[in-house]
């Protein structure tokens, strides 16, 4: 499945910066975790972010929605600086959609009630505006009939599909995706990232960590490779995967293509 010749690889269909971050650093007591990562995503990009474990993918992730605070440098979202607490990063917060490797649902609410919760509380949604929404987008992750059931009685690529359309139910301007598969079992993973092929086909702002690589080649504008903190290098799939640059990425790929 090439999407290429619906996006050009010149990135020439891709809008205004959305996200972006500048001389950000980050230390977790002497571990320097974020080294001066600077960072544009423009709006409609699918960038993948991969690397070895303890590279700060994760935290980087985690940082664009202040969950994790960071100790210098800015981040802004659609133009905006991102507010350290309060309301404003409640505002903001709903900008930016988050998918974990947990799926963090409620486990006593309804599969519909997870969904609504967020636009009728933050977004101030009729609840059945909100629950015509949630069935729409429950259709479109593909567990629109299971709307009624508590999270326990789905498998884990379903309530993963399920945190996706939560995610979305707020209309966010960009998606993270934090190592989405990692917690599910192989017959599962498929199911979902087909699901965020779908949403990088029809222009939905991504910022993907994960080790799938058939989802790096096929649904990337770009992939960043990070190493030790910091940003090694970053290319097109089709130059990274073919010719990458440092030692490190090499290194990098060699132990995880040749399994």
């Amino acid at each position: 499945m090439d999407h290429s010749g619906s996006t050009p690889a010149d990135g020439s269909h891709l809008g205004a910066p959305l996200v972006e971050l500048a001389g950000v650093n980050k230390h977790f007591g002497d571990l320097h975790v974020l080294q001066d990562i600077d960072l544009t995503v423009r709006k409609g990009e699918v960038l993948v972010v991969i690397g070895p474990s303890g590279s700060g993918k994760s935290t980087l992730c985690r940082a664009v929605n202040r969950l994790e605070t960071i100790d210098d440098g800015t981040i802004r979202i659609d133009g905006t600086p991102l507010p350290a607490e309060g309301r404003q990063l409640a505002n903001l917060r709903a900008d930016v959609g988050m998918v974990f490797q947990s799926f963090n649902l409620f486990a006593h609410k309804s599969v519909l009630d997870n969904v609504t919760l967020g636009p009728r509380k933050v977004r101030k949604l009729s609840r059945a505006k909100a629950e015509e929404e949630a069935l729409q987008l429950l259709e479109r992750v593909g567990v629109k009939n299971q709307a009624d059931k508590l999270p326990a009685q789905l498998s884990g690529g379903q309530q993963q599909r399920v945190a996706i359309a939560r995610s979305l139910a707020m209309h966010p301007k960009v998606m993270l995706f934090d190592e989405p598969t990692s917690a599910l079992d192989p017959e599962m993973i498929n199911e979902v990232l087909d699901v965020m092929v779908q949403l990088a086909h029809e222009g939905m702002t991504m910022i993907v960590v994960t080790h799938e690589m058939g989802f790096a080649r096929k649904a990337a504008d770009r992939v960043v490779f990070m190493a030790d903190g910091r940003i090694v290098e970053q290319a097109t799939p089709e130059e990274f995967f073919t010719n990458p640059q440092s030692d490190r990425a090499k290194d990098f790929l060699s132990k995880i293509l040749t399994h």
